[in-house]
């Protein structure tokens, strides 16, 4: 009714002067949202730019004054309307605004160089629990502990069980093993060394049937690295373990996913060190731009005669070399995109091996030893669909393949061939599970197997398998993974007919400390 009144009530000047200077006033004492905002923004300005808005802002009030007084009192209810409506944008925006990350400051302290996804402090059991990790983050030190225990066993009721002593794959028997790891980082950085991370860790493994291993306690690796011209070159050095740093061999790429199953032996026979035997190596990787790479590595060999040999004859790691080991020259050339929103992952890679230890050959009497030996290999694994593109990537199918192959006349296994499909993700309430189908072929030489031929044996040519593994995320830093793997064949070149065929039967825990 009051502002009906004043609506059509006759003024004077001197009246319609009044009342717009109070209308002014009550305007510039209580600030629309507009100017609100302005004030807002001008926190923490000159206070000169501050005063010159406030002269404005009046000058402005009284100028629309005689336009705003014949509807002051809707203005003036609309003002708590708008005021309102912005204190409700501020909690919708407070709302959702990302919470920031507090394992973030533990990513420095990840090992760097490898070409396996190892989980991080926020995927461990005990992540920060009492402040640890933090007051060594403090110092610039990391940690991660893992521990895996696997268990193999073929189902097949004519799998020629016998002892352990007489065992000839694993599985034939109830097959058990255990490794652990330690890792302790070291953020060089800090004192102006670009991505600059000194490593050491140890590693500790038992095994019921000892070829599988064997039996060791030793080093895991000791590194150094660090980048050069804004990260167009990564340098690392150390006693090495390069499985983790080539072809990457894991299917999905994470150390808790795939932990048993069929892979390629004509890597190791080649020389490159694994990780229960790392060995001085210098390894060298030039970036071209975000995705094309190449990496070359200048490595003693792991020993000519095995991974078994090298394990037993150095079961430390620290000995700079074995007998009749030489240098392994490797070079890997890949393209890499890793997945992103609406950017699926590729990956293609292709190495090449220069071994010069002295390998016994096949082609020579006796078995007497030669040098060099070689080897290569393509592998590409690519993610065909993208299940929740916008908050993880990385979930998918994935399929890929490997080809891998060595001279027969230095090498028990010459080719390799592998197919897989995989599915990271596989269900909405198991986000980070993975599911796995491997199928493998494995040709011995020929010169092996003519060579087992002569001496009256039952031979194979090749040995193929077919593997499915579900890997479960129980918990943070816990992964179990069930697989069913059918191999025609699981011995090596040699056979008796009760052992040509296996189901192995495998369950394999990891935890991560």
């Amino acid at each position: 009714m009051a502002a009906d009144h004043v609506r059509f009530r006759p003024t004077t000047k001197q009246s319609g002067l009044a009342i717009a200077l109070s209308i002014a006033a009550c305007l510039v004492g209580n600030p629309s949202p507009t100017q609100a905002a302005e004030v807002a923004r001008s926190k923490g300005e000159p206070q000169d730019e501050a005063g010159k808005r406030t002269i404005q802002s009046k000058a402005d009030a009284i100028s629309r004054a005689d336009h705003r007084h014949k509807n002051a009192a809707g203005s003036r209810a609309d003002i708590p309307v708008a005021v309102n409506k912005r204190k409700a944008d501020n909690v919708t925006n407070y709302t959702i605004q990302k919470k920031p990350d507090p394992f973030a400051k533990f990513a420095n302290l990840r090992e760097k160089g490898l070409v396996v996804s190892i989980p991080g402090p926020a995927d461990t059991v005990v992540q920060d629990a009492g402040g640890v990790r933090s007051a060594l983050a403090e110092l610039g030190i990391g940690y991660l502990l893992w521990s895996q225990v696997t268990y193999t066993n073929n189902l097949l009721p004519n799998a020629a069980k016998s002892t352990i002593a007489n065992q000839l794959y694993n599985g034939q028997n109830p097959t058990f093993n255990t490794v652990n790891y330690m890792w302790v980082t070291y953020d060089l950085s800090r004192y102006g060394i670009p991505d600059g991370q000194i490593v050491v860790g140890a590693e500790e493994q038992s095994w019921t049937w000892q070829p599988g291993g064997p039996d060791r306690l030793g080093i895991n690796t000791i590194s150094y690295y660090q980048t050069l011209w804004d990260k167009k070159v990564e340098l690392k050095l150390g006693y090495l373990r390069n499985s983790h740093e080539f072809a990457g061999t894991v299917v999905g790429g994470n150390a808790g996913s795939n932990v048993f199953g069929p892979s390629s032996s004509i890597l190791f026979q080649g020389g490159l060190s694994a990780a229960p035997a790392p060995t001085p190596a210098l390894n060298l990787k030039y970036n071209f731009d975000d995705h094309l790479y190449t990496k070359v590595s200048f490595q003693r060999a792991d020993s000519p005669d095995g991974l078994f040999t090298q394990i037993t004859e150095n079961p430390t790691g620290l000995n700079w070399s074995t007998a009749h080991a030489g240098v392994l020259y490797l070079d890997e050339t890949g393209y890499l995109n890793k997945a992103a929103p609406g950017s699926p992952q590729t990956w293609l890679r292709a190495g090449a091996g220069y071994n010069t230890s002295s390998y016994k050959s096949w082609a020579l009497p006796n078995r007497q030893r030669t040098d060099p030996n070689t080897f290569y290999y393509i592998a590409a694994d690519r993610q065909f669909w993208q299940t929740n593109a916008q908050d993880a990537a990385s979930r998918g199918i994935y399929a890929g393949f490997s080809v891998m192959g060595a001279p027969p006349d230095l090498n028990t296994v010459s080719q390799y061939y592998e197919l897989r499909f995989y599915v990271n993700g596989p269900f909405d309430w198991r986000p980070t599970d993975q599911f796995s189908v491997v199928a493998t072929n494995t040709v011995w030489s020929k010169l092996a197997v003519d060579a087992a031929l002569a001496k009256g044996n039952l031979v194979h040519w090749d040995s193929k398998a077919i593997a499915a593994t579900y890997t479960a995320h129980l918990a943070p830093g816990i992964y179990t993974s069930i697989g069913l793997t059918y191999i025609n064949n699981p011995t090596s070149i040699t056979y008796i007919p009760q052992i040509g065929h296996a189901l192995n039967f495998s369950v394999s825990t990891n935890i991560f400390f």
